[in-house]
């Protein structure tokens, strides 16, 4: 099993930065895939960024190429989302996921084994 636990949301202004960080315990394994995903108020969740851990190329969405990077110190703990130039459109709740069968970064939800209980980010003046 594998544990994920998030931090780092809150409310920031349009404009703003925030920077999330994603802890892992458990069963981990550098060959996974750790990745970003989104899900505002009665929507889908939505991939946001993802990269395996070991090291690599990162995939990010269209919709916040240029703002946000996913960033890790190859294996180790933990993994950052660091988001700038926020906008009232990234307000979502935002989880860390882990594929453990990753033979390609994935962008569908589904085929994350583990996820963490998300944090909220609110983009608001």
């Amino acid at each position: 099993q594998v544990q994920l636990v998030e931090s780092g949301g809150g409310l920031v202004q349009p404009g703003g930065s925030l920077r999330l960080s994603c802890a892992a315990s458990g069963r981990t394994s550098s060959s996974y895939v750790m990745g970003w995903f989104r899900q505002a108020p009665g929507k889908e969740r939505d991939f946001v960024a993802a990269a395996r851990w070991s090291g690599g190329s990162t995939l990010v969405a269209d919709s916040v190429k240029g703002r946000f990077t996913l960033s890790k110190n190859n294996a180790k703990n933990p993994v950052y989302l660091q988001m700038n130039s926020l906008k009232p459109e990234d307000t979502a709740v935002y989880y860390c996921a882990a594929d453990a069968n990753a033979g390609f970064i994935a962008t569908r939800p589904t085929l994350y084994d583990y996820w963490g209980q998300g944090t909220q980010v609110t983009v608001s003046s």
